[in-house]
């Protein structure tokens, strides 16, 4: 059986890890993004901007067999999040369709962003999403153009990407970042690897003939509140200083489930903040 071909649009940081899986696990990989050049080796690059309607002139030859929409918005505005997401993912399909190509499954990266919940309540794959700003609506408004695509389509929900090159919260730590303790600021991680690690997982199932659901969480084995984190972290970096006032960045409080994805065999790496923060600081990842 001939190795099946993914294309990753959008391969970036968290695409170039998957890609790197997905070579290991014997795929066909090509990583579509504007500068080729920084794909991790063995993948076939193809030169284009999710941005712009022209279809990049090194499309790939023959078959699809999964497609991975994995964008990041250049803009953090509605019209950044609108291009990113929606035109750009449009702009993929028209491309695909094209070539008469055909994927087996889509699968699109969404957000937590989708779900609006402030009071620390558990989330799963069928709670009801209230986004309050934009990007968690232009992330629902992606998705359904994702899932009425034509092509069997998987959204996995990802929520705070964390890992090498994503250090906001130690190096705020490392300036003395302090947050109240009470309401508790519940929040959500997954490392990269380990996001990476569940779109492979679902495209190996997949090959494998595994019914997959809809939607996905991806997230780790434990949500805790931020001040939690940040108490640990200091430990951790022997952080003795505080600064004057508590702050917090975000708004929003919620515990995400992984049941769903843990059920068809996923297991994360980093099974939690501890290990994940334990492993970016001993440079193990």
């Amino acid at each position: 059986m001939s190795a099946p071909s993914v294309l990753i649009a959008g391969c970036g940081d968290v695409g170039s890890r998957l890609a790197t899986q997905l070579l290991a696990a014997g795929f066909q990989v090509y990583g579509l993004r504007r500068n080729i050049s920084r794909l991790p080796d063995g993948v076939v690059g193809v030169a284009g901007d999710l941005f712009n309607e022209d279809c990049p002139e090194t499309w790939p030859v023959g078959a699809v067999d999964y497609l991975v929409y994995c964008a990041a918005a250049t803009e953090h505005d509605e019209a950044g999040y609108r291009a990113a997401y929606v035109q750009g993912l449009q702009h993929v399909l028209e491309w695909l369709n094209d070539y008469g190509q055909v994927p087996d499954r889509l699968l699109f990266v969404s957000s937590s962003s989708v779900y609006g919940q402030q009071d620390g309540e558990w989330v799963d794959e069928t709670s009801e999403t209230v986004a309050a700003g934009y990007s968690g609506r232009l992330m629902l408004e992606a998705e359904q153009i994702a899932l009425n695509s034509g092509i069997p389509a998987s959204i996995v929900r990802l929520t705070g990407i964390y890992g090498p090159g994503r250090e906001w919260l130690l190096t705020q730590v490392r300036r003395g970042y302090r947050v109240a303790v009470d309401p508790p600021l519940y929040g959500n991680r997954i490392h990269a690897d380990d996001a990476a690690g569940l779109m492979a997982f679902l495209l190996e199932a997949d090959r494998k003939g595994v019914a997959l659901d809809d939607i996905y969480i991806g997230v780790d084995d434990a949500p805790a509140p931020l001040a939690e984190v940040v108490a640990w972290l200091r430990e951790y970096l022997g952080v003795t200083e505080w600064a004057e006032d508590a702050s917090v960045r975000r708004t929003g409080s919620k515990q995400c489930s992984n049941a769903r994805a843990k059920a068809l065999g996923w297991v994360p790496r980093y099974t939690s903040y501890r290990e994940g923060y334990a492993a970016i600081l001993a440079g193990k990842c």
